[in-house]
């Protein structure tokens, strides 16, 4: 067995969480109304939830219904910064957020509620305000992080 064989068995069995959690289907989704995007892990978010409560775009969900995530655009009406919409619009206090992170183009907050993570996060896009929102088992934060992160890092208005 060469060197590189016996590296992957073994990160195999150190890291199943890890390797185990890289989708090998990956699939870009559009919101159709306004152009922001997201890839998606298709083999994950296998069923359509339809539509979100707010804006434009489309809910999934795991095929067991234990994972879910929302993708939504919609007009920022009143012009808000980042700041000042999370401010307004969060529905839980922004102190139950275990990581809140404010730029002058995007948040990103994510906490637990439950036994679940939930994350969130909104581009601010000119008049466009482009979000993603995630719920997934707490006890199964190893193997979504790699997910949750590469999602997080293709949202945008393309």
């Amino acid at each position: 067995m060469g060197v590189r064989p016996l590296l992957l068995v073994i990160l195999c069995v150190l890291l199943p969480g890890t390797v185990m959690a890289r989708p090998v289907g990956w699939e870009r989704y559009v919101v159709p109304e306004t152009g922001a995007g997201v890839d998606l892990p298709n083999e994950i978010f296998s069923e359509d939830a339809g539509p979100p409560q707010t804006g434009f775009g489309r809910r999934f969900q795991t095929s067991d219904g234990r994972a879910n995530l929302t993708i939504n655009s919609f007009r920022n009406e009143e012009h808000d910064s980042p700041r000042s919409f999370l401010q307004k619009h969060f529905r839980l206090p922004v102190s139950a957020a275990r990581y809140n992170r404010v730029a002058s183009n995007f948040f990103a907050v994510s906490g637990f509620h439950d036994r679940n993570i939930w994350y969130s996060r909104c581009n601010f896009a000119g008049r466009l305000v482009n979000c993603i929102a995630l719920n997934y088992p707490a006890s199964e934060k190893r193997q979504w992080d790699y997910v949750v992160t590469q999602i997080s890092n293709t949202l945008a208005k393309r």
